[in-house]
């Protein structure tokens, strides 16, 4: 396990974290939050053995292979998916081992060096990163492609392939899913579910959090705070504790309100059954959790349009595609045809390369339609956010030269004010733009983007980089907007509470999607599978007597594993009854009132309690866990025989 002791860790003059003292058991999947600044990259750090902690100490097991994205990938010639296997060490250790023992004509050590290669099953890995590959978006015609042919974005998809496949006892991941879309996400949801390792993952997607994570770990105020649960769960128990606090409720009220104001508006207008219900409980988490946003310091809100068109966009029977009037056409989409209007909260569905981002482009006049008819409505005004913008951005402009040019007619104060609604403070905003992380570019551009006091936002992964607390701002600027929104995003949170209607981009084609988000991500994982297993044109089918028989063996084999189903579900309900239990005594602690002299006897019985509880519920969790793996040893052995 992961020991912290009385652990301070200090950046320069200022505390980072002060007397932490916890423990993260092996085989934990635990996201780590906090505000930017709070530490969370130190920490990550020091969990790398890069930083020393001031007093106590951090402990990582000596015998713990770990596994670190870099943020760098250098343009090699190397083969991406040899690039992708040299981060597996051990393979690669064993594979020279070998190379050296036949070089030198040892029979001994060839010997050794075969077992090794035997052990790590070395003659999978191939294969195993090329579906590591082709679940991150890689198709199979580039995986032999250089690294140097990729994008920065690829390429960072390359380095989380390369510590997927390490093998490694603690993963550390910091935003693995920032050059992702959608159906890599989910992809990458069910890889590190399965996943033995321990992990340590910084991440601002809400549900990716809630889908992976079994713990949260949260920096706030230089405490390290553990809570047991996903993400939301968290949020829950946050929120019930600055609740409690006096000084929050009237900004907490506002918060209820303008939320209760949205939901009321979508009410009256959703007509899509599945998700409409989808978009009231996004909501209403939503609502449930405002009072753990409302001190993030980050508010902003889109200006009034001008002039709202109606219809803003009409598209008949467009083509879409690159290559308008060249010889090399390539069309990617064909006969879309739908409308935009000042009431249009529109969500892009589809597979990566499907063609969503040609389509935005195309709505934003940066790609000519190859064919069919667009009529734009009179005085439209698009605002345009995309990744290549943000890269665009003048690597020597500062904050300040930017706004004033965007709003020449304002004083210093009042650019000040703007800039700093998007965390841009004091010295901050004449700081060069090139020395700035991808959150406050994002930031930046969408600062930028307001000012163009647009009808029709075109948004193209605006949460790429943001943290959760600019996500949220950006969740209630988009619900407050009265201007028309088409968006494509990887944070199905964003698309939960800010979309009225989904379309699906795929196979060419533009359709309308009736049901909701967790519906098209079963409908991925199912076109996924189908695309894997799909039979060779030359395959037998087989008779009715052998599925006969592999029915029957189906059921046997269900029937040899139940004891152990049985037992990981009596596990399951008793630690979801532990959690509750441990979840109350928590809040019962979080009462400042407990901690008056004469509750002293009361006080002491409850962190009694909340000591036997938690140890009670990580004795279930490794019990859980020792099931789980006895569970899957089981089934690997039926599925062998």
């Amino acid at each position: 396990m992961i020991e912290f002791e009385q652990l301070r860790l200090r950046r320069g003059p200022d505390i980072l974290i002060d007397n932490a003292t916890l423990r993260l058991h092996a085989g934990w999947k635990v996201g780590l939050g906090g505000r930017n600044g709070c530490g969370k990259s130190s920490l990550l750090a020091m969990l790398q053995g890069k930083l020393d902690a001031d007093t106590g100490y951090c402990r990582v097991p000596a015998d713990w292979r770990l596994a670190v994205m870099d943020q760098e990938v250098p343009a090699l010639q190397q083969s991406a998916v040899d690039y992708v296997l040299d981060g597996n060490l051990p393979l690669r250790q064993a594979q020279q081992a070998l190379h050296n023992a036949e070089a030198s004509e040892d029979g001994s050590a060839i010997g050794r060096a075969h077992a090794a290669l035997e052990t790590l099953d070395a003659w999978s890995q191939p294969a195993r990163a090329a579906q590591v590959l082709a679940g991150l978006g890689f198709a199979e015609s580039v995986q032999q492609n250089p690294v140097a042919s990729f994008s920065g974005g690829w390429r960072m998809r390359l380095n989380l392939a390369r510590v997927l496949l390490a093998d490694a006892d603690l993963l550390l991941l910091d935003e693995p899913t920032n050059h992702l879309d959608l159906d890599a996400v989910l992809w990458l949801e069910d890889w590190l579910r399965e996943c033995p390792s321990t992990i340590v993952l910084i991440s601002h997607d809400r549900d990716f959090l809630d889908s992976v994570v079994g713990h949260m770990l949260f920096i706030e105020q230089h405490t390290l705070a553990l809570y047991s649960g996903n993400y939301s769960d968290f949020e829950r128990q946050r929120a019930e504790r600055l609740s409690q606090q006096h000084h929050m409720r009237e900004k907490q009220q506002a918060q209820a309100a303008h939320l209760q104001s949205f939901i009321d508006r979508f009410r009256a207008k959703a007509t899509k059954a599945r998700q409409a219900q989808s978009r009231l409980k996004a909501l209403a988490r939503l609502e449930t959790i405002a009072p753990a946003h409302v001190e993030s310091g980050f508010s902003f809100s889109f200006n009034a349009p001008a002039k709202l068109p109606n219809p803003m966009l009409y598209l008949r029977n467009v083509q879409c595609g690159y290559g308008a009037g060249s010889d090399d056409v390539k069309p990617i989409l064909d006969k879309v045809s739908f409308s935009i209007r000042p009431e249009t909260r529109l969500g892009l569905l589809g597979p990566n390369g499907a063609g969503k981002s040609t389509l935005i482009k195309t709505l934003a006049n940066e790609l000519t339609a190859l064919g069919g008819k667009i009529e734009q409505g009179p005085e439209l005004v698009i605002g345009y956010f995309h990744q290549q913008q943000i890269d665009a951005l003048p690597k020597d402009g500062t904050p300040f030269a930017l706004m004033q040019k965007a709003q020449p007619r304002w004083e210093e104060l009042q650019v000040r004010k703007e800039l700093g609604r998007f965390g841009f403070q004091g010295d901050d905003v004449y700081s060069n733009v090139g020395r700035f992380s991808g959150g406050e570019k994002s930031r930046l551009a969408l600062a930028l983007l307001i000012q163009q006091n647009p009808a029709l936002l075109l948004l193209d992964e605006p949460a790429n980089h943001l943290d959760l607390e600019m996500r949220e701002a950006l969740t209630l600027a988009l619900q407050d907007f009265p201007g028309a929104v088409v968006l494509v995003s990887h944070d199905r949170h964003l698309l939960d509470t800010c979309v009225d209607e989904l379309v699906l981009v795929a196979n060419g084609t533009v359709t309308e999607w009736d049901e909701d988000l967790d519906a098209y991500a079963r409908w991925l994982r199912e076109r996924n599978k189908a695309a894997r297993t799909q039979k060779p044109a030359t395959e037998v089918e087989p008779s009715k007597a052998d599925a006969k028989q592999r029915r029957q063996q189906a059921a046997q084999k269900r029937e040899q594993l139940r004891p152990l189903q049985k037992r990981i579900q009596q596990l399951e309900a008793q630690l979801e009854k532990l959690s509750n239990e441990l979840h109350v005594i928590e809040s019962q602690l979080a009462d400042t009132d407990m901690y008056t002299a004469d509750k002293a006897a009361i006080l002491k019985d409850a962190l009694q309690n909340q000591g036997n509880v938690r140890r009670q519920h990580d004795d279930a969790e490794e019990a859980l866990l020792e099931v789980l793996e006895e569970y899957e040893a089981a089934e690997r052995a039926a599925q062998d025989e």
